[in-house]
């Protein structure tokens, strides 16, 4: 259960967060690319609710389970493709950000497969997916009850 119904303590705050989200889906990034990111950060972060949520979307949209389970090792197979891979990359630097900048290759190889556009938005997409991460770990937000995060009794 989690600590507090944060959604519900501060439903404007949680809004703006969620409003990032829903804006990303409309971008031409695609929302089996943001999910894939959103899945893969989550791993990185350890958010037991986000790595269920995220892994739930990509099969229930056709992803192929085997693809997403190889997703914690995704350098060393052959499921995934230059853009994914890119784009996954760039997350996990973003994510990690190892000594408070994130390496030109990573950059580089962005450039080649993403618009100027599709760059910012895949970062916005990475950075909110940290925050909301975050606030699901410091709340004890964990899989099941079919409940979203923050929230209490359901609702």
């Amino acid at each position: 259960m989690p600590r507090l119904p944060y959604a519900s303590i501060d439903p404007e705050g949680y809004r703006h967060l969620t409003a990032l989200t829903d804006y990303l889906a409309k971008t031409e990034l695609g929302a089996k690319l943001l999910d894939l990111v959103y899945l893969r950060v989550s791993q990185i972060n350890g958010c037991p609710y986000c790595v269920d949520a995220h892994w739930r979307d990509l099969v229930k949209a056709g992803e192929d389970p085997e693809r997403l389970n190889a997703l914690v090792v995704w350098r060393g197979t052959n499921f995934f493709t230059d853009r994914e891979r890119a784009a996954l990359a760039w997350a996990e630097a973003v994510t990690r950000l190892h000594e408070q900048e994130v390496p030109d290759a990573e950059y580089e190889a962005m450039r080649r497969l993403f618009s100027d556009k599709q760059l910012v938005d895949l970062t916005l997409a990475v950075a909110n997916m940290n925050a909301l991460n975050r606030i699901a770990i410091a709340f004890h937000v964990t899989p099941g009850g079919g409940k979203r995060p923050g929230q209490a009794n359901g609702r």
